[in-house]
């Protein structure tokens, strides 16, 4: 079988050549989830409540669908590098199985528990109709968002994340072209309000995913998808959640982290929680692309872990760090400059504009930190460390976030914002450590195997 480019190609080349498709399609995903709140508010305050509500279980379907991908992802990219075509051919099928068990699990979970999860959080009838009607059309018609998150994670396997990212982008921008012929009823559209939204959410899923695999089925020629040859493996179903369970997990954490903040900020001011709400709406646009980086760095790192070739493990590792700190070095002088123009974008009030100029300023502390820590939580995971990749992010956003956010609410609201850098120090030592057992464990014994 010829070797694939992620064991030849130069590797500073190569993580451009696969990163840069990614940081510009995960860009795009951050620009539509700004934009699509946009046009939401614009129906009405209710109809912008509801979808805000609805995130946390919208959230756990993507956080499925990504992270069984994520999985698939490295497996696939390590049995092509030792050269096991049939391995990998039979954990991209299992990988399309989970993907239609998953949707089915989920469309069943929505359709029982809907009404109900809104119930809980809100007796605004208004409010819970446009979010039963919103989570009904985007989880019963879920199929499209689980399909474009698996093929989008095989292509980027064999390196092909220029066709990711078409899929990527295609379906953004899809979405926040329909979005206001559907909610207003534009041209020929009939005005659904917030079902639009909703439709226009599900009819770019299924765009992407339907050319995602057309790309699979016709540029992807080193993996084969058959459902009728390759029988259902729960070994590898293991091994793809062993790896999968991080990335699946990580959103409910973050969920339970920004639940928890939030009830500490709100007992300072609802300004402060809005505060936190902007400062989660401008961090997507430095993480995003280093979250891209990593998306290309991983597949590089399991294909010549499987194709034992420690020396391109740890160039690309060195890359990435390099990388992911340069971004957020970035990330933290536009934080400290413009505070203020910021706060602007988001019609801030004086009062908030004073509050969110501090917190901006000291949050941002912890984006060098964090880009070192980011890249290696990858690392881990492509090597097979999903319990460590999880360990970590409980330690950056419970462990150590919410009970130092606590204690610094007892000096002052200024005080809690540097939970975040104090929580980022934390895992950055942690990785500090366990990389190096990595290193010593993992990496360094391919050389004389």
């Amino acid at each position: 079988m010829q070797e694939n480019k992620m064991g030849t190609m130069p590797v500073g080349k190569l993580l451009v050549q696969m990163s840069t498709p990614m940081m510009l399609s995960m860009l795009t995903q951050a620009l539509y989830n700004i934009v699509d709140s946009i046009f939401v508010a614009m129906i009405s305050e209710n109809a912008l409540t509801a979808v805000s509500l609805a995130f946390p279980l919208q959230n756990l379907m993507i956080a499925f669908g990504v992270g069984t991908g994520v999985g698939v992802n490295a497996l696939v990219s390590r049995s092509l590098g030792a050269k096991k075509q049939e391995r990998a051919n039979r954990i991209a099928t299992t990988g399309f199985r989970l993907t239609i068990a998953t949707y089915i699990v989920f469309a069943l979970l929505i359709t029982l528990t809907v009404r109900p999860f809104f119930a809980m959080q809100t007796d605004d009838a208004e409010i819970i109709s446009y979010g039963v009607t919103y989570m009904q059309i985007v989880g019963l018609l879920s199929i499209g968002m689980f399909f474009q998150s698996m093929n989008e994670k095989l292509l980027q396997s064999t390196g092909k994340t220029h066709l990711s990212m078409i899929t990527q982008i295609l379906g953004a921008v899809i979405n926040m072209i329909m979005d206001p012929m559907l909610i207003f009823g534009v041209g020929p559209f009939p005005e659904m309000g917030i079902a639009g939204a909703a439709v226009a959410t599900i009819f770019g899923q299924t765009v992407a995913g339907l050319l995602g695999l057309y790309f699979n089925k016709t540029k992807n020629k080193e993996i084969t998808v058959s459902l009728k040859e390759y029988k259902t493996d729960m070994e590898i179903i293991r091994h793809i959640y062993s790896i999968a369970l991080p990335s699946i997990l990580l959103p409910a954490i973050g969920s339970i982290m920004t639940f928890g903040l939030n009830k500490i900020l709100i007992t300072f001011s609802s300004t402060a929680t809005a505060v936190f709400g902007v400062y989660f709406k401008l961090q997507s646009f430095v993480f995003m692309p280093v979250f891209g980086l990593n998306n290309g760095m991983v597949p590089i790192v399991a294909y010549n872990f499987g194709a034992k070739k420690p020396e391109r493990i740890m160039e690309a590792y060195k890359l990435a760090i390099i990388g992911a700190e340069g971004l957020m070095v970035i990330g933290l002088a536009i934080f400290m400059i413009f505070p203020d123009q910021l706060m602007a974008l988001f019609s801030a009030s004086d009062e908030m504009t004073v509050m969110g100029r501090v917190a901006l300023r000291t949050i941002a502390l912890m984006f060098p930190l964090a880009g070192f820590s980011i890249v290696n939580i990858s690392i881990f995971q492509a090597l097979g460390h999903g319990f460590v990749s999880m360990l970590n992010s409980l330690i950056r956003q419970l462990i150590v976030l919410l009970p130092a956010a606590y204690f610094l609410s007892g000096i002052g609201l200024d005080a809690v914002w540097w939970a975040f850098p104090i929580a980022e120090l934390s895992s950055l030592i942690f990785c500090i450590i366990y990389m190096r057992h990595v290193i010593a464990y993992d990496i360094r014994p391919l050389s004389i195997t």
